[in-house]
């Protein structure tokens, strides 16, 4: 098998990065090879458990994030940080040389400088792939080689953009235009009752602190509501905390907590409402499935971003924003009580934020991907002679 590829694609560290990097991993395996395209992460980040499956060859350099602190832990951890992504340089420099890609992707995070660097020493096209309504970081540094960069949303401020919408994973594609029945049984999947209203609440991989106590402190103001059922996915940092702090069992609700939810076109089927942060990949999927929710911005998040992805749905009417310092049980009840008393609010928020969902987007980064490629070695020999017109 030939050690050369079309594409090297970089980027991770969080699922925000890499699920946009697998999914356009995948797109490209699909129409070039699975042996052609590589993903190229960090060995700190959640690489080793999102991409045990990735379907194409995978390669993890050494690297950490910036801390944006100026304490002595911070400026110790930033020095050994720096010396991690040079090492990692050295090595995506090897990894350049060896695999001769026609193209590199880059879908931002710290896990994606060292190689997309690298291919600009090598003089390989890099594309750049920005999910978020404000760039971040990483993203503004490699924007300035890219040969395009491919954005979620207009007004980013990078050069050479195309508006692409932001790449979603065919298994939530899935989701789009789905049946009644087909809700029933995501429902049925997900142990949840067809009958109920059900509020579906999920803070990234990890899980967010403040919507995992939020959401513990509903499902007690909510324990005699039998018209309602409570889906929370709580993530493996608080999951046993949230378990002990919680009741068994409730006199009248449905609460259901999982630690990870593998499965998030049948948690988007489920649900009539959802309360989540507001990350460009979960803003994007809400979109394109068309799911009304209540969206609560990670405060300190580089750029804000996460408050422009939210003003995205809650623009248009999709969603409705919910600060972080205010988000516990009560403001929750009372958000999700005036929503789930209004049926043709819920519909109109769905059909809101579905008329800003891209399902197309990830083809259309795959067109941008191939346009800047650099074109195939010509064959040697008398073969390539003869296509050269000189035989």
């Amino acid at each position: 098998m030939s050690s050369r590829r079309f594409a090297l694609v970089t980027g991770g560290g969080t699922g925000g990065h890499l699920m946009p990097a697998l999914a356009v991993a995948r797109a490209l395996a699909g129409r070039h090879s699975a042996e052609a395209v590589e993903l190229v992460g960090s060995r700190r980040g959640l690489e080793r458990q999102l991409l045990a499956d990735a379907e194409v060859p995978v390669t993890l350099l050494p690297g950490r994030g910036i801390a944006r602190r100026l304490d002595p832990r911070s400026l110790l951890d930033n020095a050994a940080a720096v010396c991690a992504l040079a090492w990692a340089l050295v090595l995506a420099l090897v990894l350049v040389a060896r695999r001769q890609p026609r193209v590199v992707v880059a879908v931002g995070g710290y896990a994606s400088i060292p190689l997309s660097m690298a291919a600009v020493v090598a003089a390989v096209p890099v594309v750049l792939v920005n999910v978020d309504a404000r760039p971040g970081a990483a993203n503004r540094l490699l924007s300035r080689f890219a040969r395009a960069s491919a954005v979620a949303f207009s007004g980013t401020g990078l050069p050479r953009a195309v508006v692409t919408g932001a790449p979603v994973r065919p298994e939530i594609l899935a989701a789009v235009g789905a049946s009644s029945e087909e809700r029933r049984s995501a429902r049925r999947a997900l142990e949840l009752p067809e009958d109920r209203k059900v509020v579906g609440v999920v803070g990234g991989s990890l899980g967010a602190r403040r919507l995992n106590q939020a959401a513990v402190e509903l499902a007690g103001r909510w324990s005699e509501r039998g018209d309602v059922a409570l889906y929370h996915v709580v993530g493996s940092r608080d999951f046993g905390w949230a378990r002990a702090g919680s009741p068994s069992s409730f006199p009248a609700l449905c609460y259901r907590q999982v630690e990870f939810e593998e499965h998030m076109r049948l948690f988007y089927l489920s649900a009539d409402v959802v309360v989540c942060r507001a990350g460009a990949l979960t803003v994007a999927e809400l979109a394109v499935v068309g799911v009304p929710a209540v969206l609560v911005p990670l405060p300190g998040a580089p750029g804000d971003h996460q408050r422009a992805n939210a003003e995205v749905l809650a623009g248009v009417g999709g969603a409705v924003v919910v600060e972080d310092g205010e988000c516990d049980g009560a403001r929750l009840d009372a958000e999700l009580t005036t929503l789930l008393d209004d049926p043709s609010r819920l519909a109109s928020m769905a059909s809101a934020s579905a008329s800003v969902g891209r399902p197309d987007a990830l083809a259309a980064v795959v067109a941008v991907v191939e346009a800047h490629a650099r074109r195939p070695p010509e064959p040697a020999g008398p073969v390539g002679a003869l296509e050269r017109g000189r035989w």
